[in-house]
């Protein structure tokens, strides 16, 4: 499908996490804008799925842990093989963890989690940059939430992951804006997605439709944001239209941040 303007034309993304959700989401918008696409994700049957279904010689997918230092050096190697350059990182992947106070959450929970949010959107950082600096350009878009801008109750390790991710963004865009590249950082509320019927059920067990609907009454508009509405936000990060922001923190909650 093309649409009249296309504003990443030619320019090579990857999206992590693209399996499902906002990275899904954002995969389907870049492609439509004109943009080359390396996916990634650790569930290889619903990527290849994405994949398939967006149907182009300018997709490649690959399976992939962020957690594991080769496999996202290979992911890197592999976008510089096929396209030659990196021009648009989506360091996407992430997970929700366990709810529970924190005098009840296992170390084993709480270091899975870091090992996919931070140590994951870290090590994506470190090779990503690596490209982008020796081209001299580039614009990496972390996920965060705004878990990582306030805190929430019973849920210390999500929101610990999601504050280090605002500092990593921060850190990096002071490293690389003399090299030409921006480092941003997202911020959505809850979205309509698989990682939110989990939080759901976490929160208030077999009862998920009400821990929704209260939920929803903490968001200003009053309902769950949907994927497509994040991943117009990080086409505009991706973009040249951003080309003077860097270091920042973008919600997109439903004016969950103005009260």
């Amino acid at each position: 499908m093309q649409i009249m303007e296309q504003r990443l034309n030619g320019k090579v993304a990857i999206i992590t996490g693209a399996a499902a959700g906002i990275g899904k989401a954002t995969a389907e918008l870049f492609l439509k804008h004109g943009a080359k696409l390396v996916l990634v994700d650790v569930n290889e049957q619903a990527l290849k799925e994405t994949a398939e279904n967006l149907d182009s010689k300018d997709v490649i997918w690959l399976v992939a842990d962020v957690a594991d230092e080769q496999a996202v050096s290979n992911y890197v190697a592999k976008t510089i093989e096929q396209f030659g350059r990196i021009d648009v990182f989506f360091n996407n992947a992430g997970v929700e963890g366990k709810i529970g106070p924190i005098t009840e959450q296992s170390m084993e929970d709480f270091d899975q989690l870091m090992a996919v949010n931070v140590r994951g959107s870290f090590l994506g950082l470190k090779y990503v940059l690596a490209a982008m600096q020796k081209a001299g350009s580039g614009s990496v878009i972390n996920m965060s939430s705004v878990a990582g801008l306030d805190g929430t109750p019973t849920a210390a390790p999500y929101v610990t992951s999601k504050h280090a991710v605002v500092g990593m963004t921060k850190c990096a865009a002071l490293e690389v804006a003399a090299q030409g590249i921006r480092v941003n950082s997202v911020h959505p509320s809850p979205i309509n997605t698989r990682m939110m019927r989990s939080i759901e059920e976490l929160f208030s067990p077999g009862h998920a439709t009400e821990a929704k609907q209260k939920l929803e009454r903490g968001i200003p508009l009053r309902r769950y944001g949907e994927s497509e509405e994040v991943a117009n936000l990080v086409l505009f990060l991706a973009s040249d239209e951003s080309s003077f922001i860097t270091g920042s923190q973008y919600r997109v909650d439903g004016g969950m941040g103005a009260s």
